[in-house]
């Protein structure tokens, strides 16, 4: 097994000489640039006034109400952009330095998803918190999301793949706890949807005006800190030898670029990906100009490049779509589509180092066959429980006696058209459960990765911008058509990744990294289609992507039904093959596994399993990842005993989410994809954390 890894520091030239005369050229060629793209910003809004209006109005001939307009709506959205892109430039190129990661930044280290979190708590508690108090708050929230992502990734220097799960998990979860909180707190939440995605849309000069003090000062300290961060780039024991106190610096460094990350968050919301696309616009110049990776010269370039993106992604976005656009959409989409594309490049860069990692190969952990019906036993009899408290519970707490009843047909109006209701849903429920568990088996046994998982290929998310474009543009689709348009959408998505992974070979760690690239563009993508096609639904959308089985029907129950009766049988057919993929490369070559086939036919499989299972209750995350693991803990990783217990573990998993989620609050409904993500999460950040000493 070959590891993807993490460029080498670029050592070398983090040391160069500044030629002062290029570095000089570069700064001028950037601000140019920022100077243009603030110019053509000031020339686009929802009023008539145009760039001759603005020209006037410079030399003293202009109206009272094109200055008005300049002042009030768009000089604050201009600043902001430049605020937001400037905090969040310097901050990626701090993270990057220290995690000597290129694929750190505020999002991928859940910076972003901490720091929104903590805003919207305030806000569903009712309390509106001045400018700076939200600012502190924001960075309490972020703060903590680093630290706990670095200490996961072992400060980012143990690979990119863990860096990136272990941001995402992370990040998954506390989004999860955020919807949760906007479904629950409706009222008090309101228009933080849009405002979640990063926008511009500013009312006054107030946010920006009291956050521009704490960026200088963070920028001011973060050059105090370039010297040492060039030090540090030669390594831990150099830097300390040289007399860099190591702990120190990263502690400092991790203050000033959360402080940064917060202060962009209080102003315009989590605007996606700056901090991850900015530093490597100056990294893709840095062959020509030497000396442009010493810390001095590629911190401030990184924040007048961060500007570039924001400015140049909020000039596109009303360009193309107009005025109006600019203020129902979040520009944050935009930068989240174009730092998706980046991190996919930058995942198509990488090396293969070697083998390093240990295979969990399918005789490991392996129990006694009494062992394996024990647990099959035991799983079969809470399954046959949680079916029945799953009928019994909710609005109305029923008893056995009247599912009897019902069963024979012999139980009084309310009662059946109660359970009428319940079996549908109970049914896809433990349906969906048990088809994503032999997805998620299905992938981690392919791409070799314990932590991976159908929605973080970007199965999920493809199969999700499938359902939620056919939901937005055909309210009345047929569940049909539903399935079908997700099914074709998750199967586009998957040969997208496949394709793109595709280098000399399937590397499955670059695989991972071009999934995680490809599902954040899918989100960007439903959140694009949401705003824009219908701004006043977002509840009944946010509860479809996190998943829900209200008012599901026995129609939509048959594909994910058809699903598990053609596609179990090929995987558990398959299962030898699944045992010497989860070894190495060279073991099923040498016994005549024809390889890319059959790691083809299982993926394309489990991305069928998965789109059935979105296209009938939405987006559920974490059950390929925790039931597949569950299972391997039980019976040992031999797939003919692991695809039956994970089965059964993912169906009573997603039932006892879905009964609980519909028990709890009744008569409100927690939708059953939020649960399972936040019992899976962190399971899965223990994971993480009980396996941070080896790579992934």
């Amino acid at each position: 097994m070959t590891q993807v890894t993490a460029e080498r520091p670029q050592v070398a030239e983090a040391l160069q000489p500044v030629r002062r005369i290029r570095v000089a050229g570069v700064f001028v060629i950037t601000l140019a640039a920022v100077v243009v793209l603030a110019g053509v910003h000031l020339t686009q809004g929802t009023s008539s006034v145009g760039a001759g209006d603005l020209l006037r109005l410079v030399i003293g001939q202009g109206t009272d109400n094109s200055a008005n307009i300049l002042v009030a709506s768009r000089l604050p959205r201009l600043l902001a952009g430049v605020l937001v892109g400037l905090a969040l430039g310097v901050a990626g190129a701090g993270l990057q330095s220290l995690a000597r990661n290129p694929l750190a930044s505020p999002d991928t280290l859940g910076v972003n998803a901490g720091a929104y979190l903590a805003v919207v708590v305030v806000a569903a508690f009712g309390i509106n918190l001045p400018v700076l108090p939200a600012g502190g708050v924001a960075f309490a929230g972020g703060l903590a999301a680093a630290v706990l992502v670095l200490a996961l990734s072992a400060g980012g220097t143990s690979g990119p793949t863990r860096l990136i799960l272990a941001g995402s998990a992370v990040a998954m979860a506390l989004s999860g706890v955020t919807t949760l909180l906007m479904l629950l707190r409706r009222e008090e939440t309101v228009g933080t949807f849009a405002w979640g995605s990063g926008t511009l849309v500013q009312t006054d000069l107030d946010a920006v005006g009291q956050m521009a003090p704490i960026v200088a000062i963070s920028l001011v300290a973060a050059l105090w800190l370039a010297s040492r961060l060039d030090i540090l780039s030669l390594g831990d024991d150099t830097a300390a030898v040289l007399g860099v106190r190591v702990r120190r610096t990263r502690v400092l460094i991790t203050l000033v670029t959360v402080m940064l990350s917060a202060a962009a968050v209080t102003v315009a919301g989590p605007v996606g990906f700056v901090g991850l696309v900015a530093p490597v616009l100056v990294r893709l110049v840095a062959p020509l100009v030497p000396g442009l990776m010493r810390h001095r010269v590629l911190l401030p370039l990184s924040g007048l490049s961060g500007i570039l993106v924001v400015l140049a992604a909020d000039v596109v976005l009303r360009a193309v779509l107009g005025g109006q656009a600019g203020v129902e959409i979040p520009t944050g989409i935009m930068t989240m589509l174009v730092g998706a594309i980046v991190l996919v490049w930058l995942a198509r860069r990488y090396r293969d180092s070697g083998p390093s990692r240990t295979p969990s190969g399918a005789s490991s952990g392996l129990r006694s066959l009494r062992t394996f019906w024990i647990v099959v036993g035991v799983l079969g009899v809470l399954l046959v429980g949680a079916l029945v408290f799953a009928m019994l519970a909710g609005d109305a707490f029923l008893r056995t006696g009247d599912i009897a009843n019902w069963v024979n047909g012999q139980s009084g109006r309310a009662i059946t058209y109660v359970l009428d209701q319940r079996f549908p849903r109970v049914l896809s429920a433990v349906l969906c459960g048990a088809a994503l568990a032999i997805a998620g088996a299905t992938v981690q046994a392919v791409c070799r990765n314990p932590l991976a998982e159908p929605g973080i290929l970007g199965i999920t998310g493809g199969a999700g911008v499938g359902a939620v474009v056919t939901l937005m543009l055909a309210p009345a689709a047929g569940i049909w058509l539903l399935s079908g348009v997700a099914s074709a959408a998750a199967l586009g998505t998957f040969a997208l990744v496949y394709l793109v992974s595709w280098r000399g070979g399937l590397s499955s760690d670059r695989l991972v990294l071009i999934g995680v690239g490809v599902s954040s563009a899918t989100t960007a993508i439903i959140t694009f289609v949401i705003v824009y096609t219908n701004p006043w639904n977002i509840t009944m959308a946010m509860t479809w992507l996190s998943g829900s089985t209200y008012g599901r029907t026995l129609p939509q129950v048959i594909p994910v039904t058809a699903a598990l009766l053609v596609l179990t049988p090929v995987v558990v057919l398959a299962r030898r093959e699944l045992d010497l993929l989860s070894l190495d490369d060279d073991v099923p070559r040498i016994l005549g596994v024809r390889l890319e086939r059959t790691r083809l036919l299982a993926l394309a499989a489990s991305a069928l399993l998965t789109s059935a299972a979105v296209s009938a209750i939405g987006v559920v995350g974490f059950v390929g990842l925790v039931a597949p693991h569950a299972a391997r803990a039980l019976v040992g990783g031999r797939h003919s005993r692991l695809l039956p217990v994970a089965a059964l573990l993912g169906a009573v998993l997603v039932s006892v989410a879905d009964s609980l989620g519909r028990t709890l609050l009744a008569p409100a409904q927690i939708p059953a994809g939020l649960l399972t993500a936040m019992i899976g999460a962190p399971y899965f950040v223990y994971l993480l954390w009980r396996t941070r000493t080896t790579k992934l």
